[in-house]
């Protein structure tokens, strides 16, 4: 027996099996009669686990999660999960917890499906739904198991492999209003996600050293960015004309943070005049990285910059063009003399130095 929070609790291990539960008071004495008869109620095969959230509803679980465990998290996955709920909410409602079951989950992957949703999409909501019966499994201790486990992810194909050329670069930056053109630059020479973007601080920037710091990043871990002539050209602009209403370094005209959807409608409206298909903000940072990779930058400085764990996430942003792989097959020149080779190009010829 052991007290956690002001209460005690009972701690019983019977052939092989364990045994935890809140005796919901704080009173030794209540307590240890009440763990007495829990164990005699084992021994006999009469206890039955009853947990406090089985009566819960659905709405509860994610009204605790959205309070207690989202504001842990960086700003676009607290977006993330706000979309997440929405579409959790509208199929699950007010079922009870004890409701919820495999199958369930299975029956709204389904319904995700028939409105056209991708397997990446119907991945984050379950990942999400996962994190919130894990807590109610492990944190808040409302229910035994956490139905999501038992069910597998969708086999995602989302990958893409798109970046733009310098003609599509050209024409798409003569189409674009000046205050997207600063965005859009910035992006192609710094690969920062959009929302790192929009949310760069002054108080982030260094002009000296001619670096940023993003602190909110996907994996949650901040990182520091160097810049290039062309970057630190656009920050040292705007150092000039600095919005005295916030910090922000790219602010709307009224001042304050840009709007993401309206960013998008006017990257996607410029796209069109440029006639640059199939094209989304994030293929900025495919081609940041997709051109560094074809000037020779080795993977793991790709990955340092981008801000990858893994340098397998990177291998999805690096391709290679022909030409940028000449290089590595005309190193093997230097190991053959050359001036040996007939005008007929024998190439059986050639000898070794």
């Amino acid at each position: 027996m052991f007290k956690r929070g002001g209460v005690w609790w009972a701690c019983i291990r019977y052939n092989g099996k364990r045994y935890q539960k809140s005796l919901e008071t704080n009173d030794k004495k209540l307590a240890k009669a009440l763990e007495a008869k829990i164990k005699t109620e084992i021994i006999e095969g009469k206890y039955f686990e009853k947990f406090a959230g089985e009566s819960k509803a659905f709405n509860d679980l994610i009204d605790k999660f959205m309070k207690e465990y989202a504001p842990k998290v960086s700003f676009g996955m607290q977006t993330s999960y706000k979309t997440s709920k929405k579409s959790l909410m509208a199929f699950f409602g007010n079922c009870k917890l004890s409701e919820i079951t495999p199958k369930t989950i299975s029956d709204y992957k389904v319904s995700e499906y028939a409105k056209g949703k991708k397997p990446a999409t119907i991945n984050r909501r379950l990942a999400m739904l996962s994190k919130a019966f894990n807590l109610a499994v492990k944190e808040w201790e409302w229910i035994k198991e956490n139905p999501v486990s038992k069910v597998p992810k969708e086999k995602e194909n989302n990958k893409r492999d798109r970046w733009l050329t310098l003609e599509d670069e050209r024409r798409f930056l003569s189409n674009l209003p000046q205050w997207l053109c600063d965005i859009v630059v910035f992006a192609l020479h710094t690969g920062l996600r959009q929302n790192e973007l929009l949310s760069l601080e002054w108080n982030r920037v260094n002009l000296f050293n001619r670096t940023i710091i993003i602190q909110e990043t996907k994996n949650g871990n901040p990182k520091t960015v160097p810049l290039n002539k062309t970057a630190f050209r656009i920050l040292e602009e705007k150092s000039r004309v600095r919005n005295i209403k916030n910090d922000l370094v790219f602010a709307s005209k009224a001042g304050t943070k840009i709007n993401g959807p309206n960013l998008i409608r006017a990257l996607n409206e410029a796209l069109k005049r440029a006639e640059i298909e199939n094209f989304h903000f994030h293929d900025l940072r495919h081609t940041f990285a997709t051109r560094l990779a074809q000037k020779g930058i080795d993977l793991y400085k790709i990955s340092k910059l981008l801000g990858h764990y893994d340098i397998t996430m990177t291998q999805r942003y690096a391709h290679h063009c022909p030409e940028s792989l000449r290089e590595g097959v005309d190193i093997l020149d230097s190991d053959y003399n050359l001036t040996t080779v007939e005008e007929k190009g024998n190439v059986a010829k050639v000898v070794s130095p």
